[in-house]
């Protein structure tokens, strides 16, 4: 696996493109008028589509109906010297349609426990943690 970074203008936007040719654009949007996501954000948005991946793909084989699929992550951060790395991060996934809130809720514990990448990368060195909302219904654990 392979990308390239390519700085688009004389400050901090830079394009990122893997080997396929799709890309992104990362910005510091601390700046005004960034014109891309900060790399921090752009890891809470690795483990949503990480993990989102699964689940669909979990929900699909055991033939759930997905009608709409969202994922809210958040991340706390904390100093450590002059960085500040994620301490924790909290991924809720919202689903809508006939969907077994059970099979839901394993196929994400399946995401996190066993298949998400990004999430066994980051899992050492941060917390991570899920919910799972089935038509706006919370399934408890």
């Amino acid at each position: 696996m392979k990308i390239t970074l390519n700085r688009l203008n004389d400050d901090f936007l830079f394009e990122c493109t893997n080997a396929q040719g799709n890309s992104i654009l990362l910005d510091n949007t601390s700046q005004p008028g960034a014109k891309g996501v900060s790399p921090m954000e752009s890891v809470l948005m690795a483990v949503a589509g990480c993990s989102g991946i699964d689940v669909v793909s979990i929900l699909k084989k055991q033939r759930q109906e997905i009608t709409d699929f969202k994922a809210e992550v958040e991340g706390e951060r904390i100093p450590v010297e002059d960085a500040k790395p994620f301490k924790s991060i909290m991924v809720k996934f919202l689903l809508e349609g006939n969907i077994d809130p059970k099979k839901a809720l394993k196929a994400s514990e399946l995401s996190f426990e066993k298949y998400c990448s990004v999430s066994k990368t980051l899992e050492p060195n941060v917390e991570i943690g899920y919910e799972v909302f089935v038509n706006g219904e919370k399934v408890e654990k």
